[in-house]
């Protein structure tokens, strides 16, 4: 049996959708939480449910635009200690399961809702997803090269930043509830959240009076010891010798001594990343490892998905899991990134089908079985 982790008798359910609120959900629950996750069943079959944010939880479908729906809901919020919604401002009232009338029902409610910007400001009813909110907040301007457009990343920064802002938020609420009895709302926004990933860029401007220029600044491309290089078979590996030790071991150990004293010299900027580009060209990326480790000096081989994976490091900190999936085989999935010690939390269970649960939560909150086969046929579940 696993350890109990840390939330274990808390209840949580999460109406939101995608990934933000389910990666906030998923947090929870793996730290022991117990998670109701509750979608309207038109949404079975949408290729944008990520199957793997919903381990460790339960499903249920139920339509709340339907009395009875919002009966069902009522019961299940009046037993639990936070709710998690990701609706665009306006909706949740227009249901009857709002802040306002879930306090009415249950004021030990931690009420959480994730939105791309806010529950206030001009621009709170707007559409958005990854992309815009770190458009909106500063940050994909600094993504990139400096000829052409930004580059989108390949993760979701502002989805993911603006999940563990919510299981942040969350959090602090419980713990505010253990002194004052009380439950509170908790705004959370994509592009907040996105913003709050600016501090070095801010620091930057509020030294030099510039905001930085994307690919062309201190920790984005601008020096040679904090760069990236293409290697003889067309990887690449990743340099981040920025304080002065490392950088003259990396230089002396490539034979580049002569730019020890010029490691932020505007002037030789690019004469270095020209003589580091050609010097890392010489050898393939596993010989790089194998010479460049042990050094100590910042370099670390550019890896891919899989690569990062199968490897060592990641394996031995548990970061790579498996679960069943739908279909009964094994499939990697991601570990814990919080370890605690005595409260570790733990993969219990594999993730769950879209409403697999619904029966039995139902049962649990009083429903016979006549009335959840008259609930199915009116449409409700």
């Amino acid at each position: 049996m696993l350890p109990k982790g840390a939330l274990t008798g808390k209840t949580v359910i999460d109406l939101s959708r995608m990934l933000p609120g389910p990666y906030c959900s998923m947090l929870l629950a793996d730290h022991g939480a117990r998670v109701i996750a509750v979608e309207d069943k038109r949404f079975a079959g949408d290729p944008f449910f990520v199957s793997a944010l919903y381990r460790n939880k339960e499903h249920m479908t139920l339509n709340l635009k339907t009395e009875p729906g919002r009966q069902v809901f009522a019961r299940l919020a009046g037993q639990a200690d936070v709710l998690i919604e990701g609706f665009r401002p306006g909706v949740t009232a227009r249901l009857g399961v709002d802040w306002a009338c879930m306090q009415e029902l249950n004021p030990s409610l931690v009420y959480c809702s994730i939105t791309g910007y806010g529950q206030s400001g001009p621009e709170r009813d707007r559409a958005g997803h990854d992309v815009n909110y770190l458009a909106a907040a500063g940050v994909l301007d600094l993504i990139g090269r400096p000829a052409g457009p930004p580059i989108i990343p390949g993760i979701q920064i502002a989805d993911l930043a603006g999940g563990m802002n919510a299981a942040l938020g969350i959090l602090l609420a419980l713990l505010a509830r253990e002194q004052t009895g009380k439950g509170q709302y908790v705004d959370i926004s994509m592009s907040d959240a996105a913003m709050g990933l600016l501090p070095f860029a801010l620091n930057y401007l509020n030294q030099t009076g510039q905001s930085p220029q994307r690919g062309d600044f201190l920790l984005a491309h601008g020096y040679a010891c904090y760069n990236t290089y293409q290697t003889a078979d067309g990887r690449a590996i990743s340099i981040g010798a920025l304080e002065p030790k490392f950088w003259a071991a990396l230089c002396t150990h490539l034979g580049l001594n002569g730019f020890i004293q010029h490691q932020f010299d505007d002037s030789r900027r690019e004469e270095i990343q020209a003589a580091f580009r050609a010097a890392l060209a010489q050898k393939t990326l596993a010989q790089w490892e194998e010479e460049l480790y042990s050094l100590d000096a910042c370099c670390q081989g550019i890896r891919t998905l899989d690569e990062a994976l199968a490897a060592d490091q990641f394996q031995d900190r548990g970061m790579v899991q498996h679960l069943p999936d739908s279909h009964g085989r094994l499939v990697p999935t991601l570990g814990l990134p919080i370890r605690l010690e005595g409260t570790p939390g733990g993969l219990r269970t594999p993730p769950a089908g879209f409403g697999a649960h619904t029966e039995k939560i139902l049962e649990e909150l009083g429903y016979s079985p006549s009335d959840v086969r008259d609930l199915a046929t009116k449409g409700v579940i």
